[in-house]
């Protein structure tokens, strides 16, 4: 089968189209027919780094969407036929490939009103997001929340849980995403390239004070946001944070970090948003899967917005 293959760690240009042998599912896991993958920031920075493994021969991606093949012993939700969407853990090969096999435990159904593209845009910034806005982050009804990267994969996925979930929304966003992110269902986008947050939020939110703030953009925006933040309120943070951290210790913050948890139950839930259209996916670009390493260069040069997906095209 086609797949795209690590030639080693380093640039974009490591990512080679190569012939490898079509896996076999073992015992609870199913073989899917991969007809879309979703390309992420983990995907490059495994590739630069090597880590979990993954290096020389290597095969990445950790957004899937497709139809199941064959279902290994044990297994008796899925069937051949079943339209499927997950994101493979790091612990075997990704999906950037015509097949992949997955542990069924991990696996959802897809929903009937998205295709497979946008499926596969879907389950690692869903569940990220889920996972940081409302398990987390533990977002109710009426407060305040801000949104640093709102219009990225997770960010924009972020956005719509909190609009769904009757919260006042302020977000950051770039110039060019502010639309976009407005259209998602921000009560205030701040255009973080003039505006100071700070006093947007001391100036416009209901209570002066964020109740949870939700970081997917890095540097310091944690340690920033701190001020702004309710006494006993939460804050959220997918990447690692800097600066100084010390006043959410004099005001009782409860600062959560986030990674990843696969769960068949958050995919259940998107997909409840889904079929509601309280939540949809934002895609930027479709690329062919032979054009995974472009599809790296355009994420990695950042400015972007959603989520950046690569179409496999299977042999008639």
């Amino acid at each position: 089968m086609r797949a795209i293959v690590l030639a080693g760690n380093g640039d974009a240009s490591m990512l080679q189209v190569a012939d490898v042998p079509k896996p076999e599912p073992a015992a609870g896991q199913l073989l899917v027919q991969v007809q879309a993958v979703g390309v992420n920031p983990i995907d490059y920075k495994l590739r630069q780094t090597g880590a979990f493994g993954f290096s020389t021969g290597s095969i990445l991606g950790f957004d899937c969407a497709g139809v199941v093949e064959a279902v290994g012993p044990g297994v008796r939700e899925f069937k051949r036929g079943d339209a499927v969407f997950y994101s493979p853990d790091f612990s075997g090969p990704g999906a950037y490939a015509e097949y992949h096999c997955v542990s069924a435990d991990i696996v959802a159904f897809k929903p009937k009103c998205v295709d497979f593209i946008e499926a596969a845009a879907i389950p690692l910034a869903g569940m990220t997001a889920w996972d940081s806005i409302m398990d987390r982050g533990a977002l109710r009804l009426g407060e305040t929340v801000l949104i640093h990267g709102a219009s990225g994969g997770v960010g924009s996925i972020a956005l719509q849980l909190a609009h769904a979930a009757g919260a006042y929304v302020f977000a950051t966003a770039s110039p060019a995403n502010m639309g976009l992110v407005r259209s998602l269902g921000a009560d205030y986008v701040i255009d973080r390239t003039k505006e100071d947050f700070a006093q947007v939020i001391r100036s416009h939110a209901p209570r002066r004070s964020a109740d949870l703030v939700f970081d997917a953009f890095g540097a310091e925006l944690v340690s920033r946001s701190m001020p702004l933040v309710r006494p006993l309120g939460r804050i959220v943070t997918i990447v690692n944070p800097s600066g100084d951290l010390a006043v959410g210790y004099r005001k009782n913050i409860s600062l959560h970090y986030v990674f990843l948890q696969r769960r068949r139950s958050t995919l259940e839930e998107l997909s409840h948003l889904l079929t509601r259209r309280l939540l949809k996916p934002v895609i930027s670009h479709v690329l062919p899967l032979e054009q995974a390493a472009e599809g790296h260069r355009m994420l990695e040069a950042g400015g972007g917005f959603g989520k950046i997906v690569l179409k496999v095209t299977h042999a008639a």
